[in-house]
């Protein structure tokens, strides 16, 4: 979703930092071959996860949601050497396929795949991190900040992508609409908690960075 106007939004992305060609390669082959390749963060996006990790430089990172590893890469370029990404996606099917994009980009080495239902996997993973980045269901947004807030480092950021929900989130609520409420709910408790500072970037479908204080 766009909330510029169409020329603008062109003069933003053709005025920022090009797509390295892996990237555009591992675009390709999503939309050949994967399901719902709009999940992407695409170029643009990326480019912005890129420079917030480059600013931070951090050691370690979690990602929640991998799908194709596109973020994950963007995220690998702020790295510092010896420092690792974990990433969680629930679907075993785009393993192999997020491997072998990981390894092509010498990023490799630093990023630790896990397969299966984050609510499970994050208390069990022995790190405390610089940077998070929450871009899976939305009815578990919150459920993932109770449980990251504590691994986060102080001064550590996380970013919660999709806050706007496609512009949902200021139209009349449809009760049974879940995701949106989950949604709403979220973005009160970012607002809300003292642990945190929190500004909303419109950027595609809301982008949110939240430092721990």
């Amino acid at each position: 979703m766009h909330f510029l106007p169409e020329k603008l939004d062109e003069y933003v992305v053709a005025h920022s930092e090009e797509e390295p060609d892996l990237l555009q390669q591992l675009t390709r082959e999503t939309y050949q071959k994967i399901l719902q390749p709009i999940m992407l963060s695409g170029p643009y996006q990326g480019r912005v996860l890129s420079m917030i990790s480059k600013l931070i430089n951090p050691s370690s990172v979690l990602e929640l949601g991998t799908f194709t590893g596109y973020s994950t890469l963007c995220l690998a370029e702020g790295l510092q050497k010896d420092g690792t990404i974990h990433t969680i996606d629930i679907n075993e099917e785009l393993e192999d396929f997020q491997r072998k994009y990981f390894d092509k980009s010498g990023y490799g080495k630093q990023i630790i795949q896990h397969v299966g239902n984050a609510l499970n996997i994050i208390p069990k993973i022995d790190a405390t991190f610089d940077l998070v980045f929450i871009d899976a269901d939305k009815p578990n947004y919150s459920n993932y900040f109770h449980l990251v807030i504590d691994k986060l480092k102080s001064g550590g950021i996380i970013l919660s992508d999709n806050v706007l929900w496609h512009g949902k989130v200021v139209e009349k609520l449809n009760p049974k609409d879940i995701s949106t409420k989950a949604v709403l709910d979220y973005n009160t408790l970012l607002k809300n908690d003292p642990q945190i500072e929190t500004v909303v970037l419109p950027i595609r479908d809301g982008l949110t960075i939240s430092r721990k204080l």
